[in-house]
């Protein structure tokens, strides 16, 4: 028999309240610095902000979004889709230096039909990817290894967006 595998964050999804009249996005532009914290915000910009994925395909699985609650690229007015997209590229630049990825996965999932998990709120994901990291866990196991808890990913993570961040977040200059 083959040794479990252990994702133990997955437990306070799974256990914890479905409410669908809430938007689990919302919010970060008010929200104290604890929350955001436990939120996993690595930057805030004026209209859009950075957070970690609270459950990564990868070590260091970004998402990018506008705090304004649409749900496609065309309802974004002209500054929100210029911040979304400057801080999407910037965010690339940031994450392959702090983790040292040899290339990234960027991309929106539009709709739930699309694969998105919260399709209400648009997000654009940002995967670092290395060579040789598509092994056989996702193939058959259905599990992806994840080698650093997310609150560590993300004190690692604070001083690359530092100088991004129009709404500072704790953090130093690596």
């Amino acid at each position: 028999m083959n040794p479990p595998l252990w994702a133990p964050w997955r437990m306070e999804y799974i256990l914890g309240p479905k409410d669908s009249s809430s938007c689990v996005f919302c919010g970060i532009d008010a929200a104290a610095e604890d929350e955001r914290r436990s939120r996993l915000v690595v930057c805030r910009g004026e209209r859009a902000f950075v957070m970690m994925n609270r459950y990564p395909f990868a070590p260091g699985h970004l998402l990018v979004m506008p705090y304004r609650h649409v749900d496609a690229l065309e309802k974004l007015d002209n500054e929100e889709h210029d911040e979304l997209f400057r801080l999407v590229r910037d965010a690339c630049v940031r994450l392959r230096k702090a983790v040292r990825a040899e290339g990234l996965n960027v991309g929106c999932n539009l709709g739930a039909v699309a694969g998105a998990g919260v399709a209400a709120h648009l997000h654009v994901h940002i995967v670092p990817r290395w060579g040789g990291d598509t092994n056989f866990m996702p193939v058959i196991a259905d599990a992806r290894v994840v080698s650093q808890a997310l609150d560590e990913t993300r004190e690692h993570l604070l001083p690359y967006f530092v100088d991004l961040d129009a709404r500072p977040t704790s953090g130093a200059s690596p």
